[in-house]
C-alpha cells in the first residue's frame, strides 16, 4: 500500500468516525452464514486459554493449540445471536480459543470465543466473526456489536506467505457508510492478523478481487494491515486478555497504547469491586504514536470468579480519569 493512500484512508476513517459520534447510536448486525464445507482435518495440541497458534511453514489455515475455558453503524438496537449450531471438525472432543474483534462504541475490543478444536482456526474464528455477538456480548455495558452485515458468507480462506486472502459473499459490502465500512474491513483484518503466520489481508468478493470497496470508493491496492485501523482502538487497546477471557496469576496484560508521556493506569478489582492490583503502566511509544506494553501483575482470590480488568488515563490537568475502559475477566486463584 502506498503512503499517500494509507493517509487517505486514514483521513477517510478519522472523517467517518466523526460522523459516527455525531450520530449517537449504535447498530449492531445480526448473525451470518457460512457456505458448506468439507470437514476439517488433523488434530492439535493441549494448550492455553489464548489462542498462541504456532510458528511454521505456510499452510492453507493458521494453526493453534488447543485452549480451556460483535462500531457500530447508526440507527438500530442491538440483536442477540441464536444459539450457534455444532459445526463439523475432524477432532470431535477438545475445543480451542480464539478472538474476534467487535466493536464497544466506536473501539474495537478483542473477544474471547471457544469453538471445538480444528486445525483450521482462522476459520473457524472468521465463522465466530460472521455470527455476530452473543445475548451476553450485545447486553453487556457497552453493548458489543459488529458492522459486518447479516447474510454475509464465507465462501473461502487461503492463507500462504504471511497473507491471508478471504473470500466473503457480496452482502459484506452492503450497508452502512463510511465509518461502518472501514468498521468491517477493521473487524477481519483484526481477527485474521491474531495469528502469527498472517501478516496482512486481502479481500475478494465473491470471488473476484477486490480493489476498491464498496460504494464508498475506499481503495484498498495492496494487503490491509492493522496500522490501516489504528483510529478504530481507544488510546489503550488491551489485546490480551481478550473481554471475557481468562487472567492467569501472576497473569499478563498486553496491548498498544497511544498516550501522553506514554504512561497509564491499569487496575483489577474482584467480583465485589474490591480493588486488587492498581499500578502506572508505560507503553514503548507515546504522545503522538503508538507503542506496545507488556505488564504482569499479581493478585490475590480465594475462589474462581469474575472480575475486571480496568485501564485509563490521569488527566494531567486535574488527574481525573480520563479513556476508560472496562473487561470482564475471569480471576483464579
Amino acid at each position: 500500500m502506498t503512503a499517500s493512500s494509507q493517509t487517505r484512508r486514514t483521513i477517510l476513517i478519522l472523517v467517518s468516525l466523526v460522523a459516527l459520534v455525531a450520530a449517537g447510536c449504535n447498530t449492531v448486525g445480526s448473525r451470518g452464514t457460512l457456505a458448506p464445507r468439507s470437514p476439517d482435518s488433523g488434530t492439535i495440541a493441549p494448550s492455553s486459554p489464548e489462542p498462541t497458534a504456532p510458528v511454521g511453514s505456510p499452510s492453507p489455515e493458521p494453526t493453534a493449540p488447543v485452549g480451556s475455558p460483535d462500531p457500530v453503524d447508526p440507527g438500530a438496537t442491538p440483536t442477540a445471536r441464536p444459539p450457534a449450531t455444532p459445526r463439523p471438525s475432524a477432532t470431535p472432543s477438545g475445543a480451542t480459543s480464539v478472538k474476534v474483534y467487535l466493536f464497544a462504541g466506536e473501539s474495537l475490543v478483542p473477544v474471547l470465543r471457544r469453538v471445538e478444536a480444528t486445525r483450521a482456526v482462522g476459520r473457524a474464528a472468521l465463522t465466530e466473526l460472521l455470527a455476530g455477538p452473543t445475548a451476553e456480548e450485545a447486553g453487556a455495558s457497552p453493548a458489543l456489536g459488529t458492522t459486518i452485515p447479516a447474510g454475509t458468507i464465507l465462501l473461502g480462506l487461503d492463507i500462504a506467505d504471511g497473507l491471508a486472502t478471504v473470500d466473503l459473499s457480496r452482502e459484506f459490502e452492503s450497508g452502512g457508510g463510511s465509518a461502518s465500512m472501514f468498521g468491517r474491513l477493521a473487524q477481519v483484518v483484526y481477527t485474521l492478523t491474531q495469528f502469527p503466520t498472517v501478516e496482512g489481508v486481502a479481500f475478494r468478493l465473491d470471488g473476484r478481487p477486490v480493489t476498491v470497496f464498496s460504494g464508498e470508493g475506499i481503495v484498498l491496492d495492496g494487503p490491509s494491515v492493522r496500522s490501516d485501523y489504528e483510529a478504530f482502538l481507544p488510546p489503550v487497546f488491551v489485546d490480551s486478555p481478550a473481554w471475557g477471557g481468562t487472567l492467569a496469576n501472576p497473569g499478563r496484560v498486553t496491548g498498544v497504547a497511544n498516550v501522553f508521556e506514554a504512561t497509564f493506569m491499569i487496575e483489577l478489582r474482584d467480583a465485589d469491586g474490591n480493588r486488587l492490583f492498581r499500578d502506572h503502566a508505560m507503553a514503548t511509544c507515546g504522545t503522538g504514536c503508538w507503542g506496545t506494553f507488556d505488564v504482569t501483575l499479581r493478585y490475590d482470590v480465594a475462589r474462581r470468579q469474575t472480575g475486571s480488568l480496568l485501564v485509563y488515563v490521569l488527566s494531567a490537568r486535574d488527574g481525573s480519569i480520563e479513556s476508560l475502559r472496562t473487561y470482564p475477566v475471569t480471576l483464579v486463584p
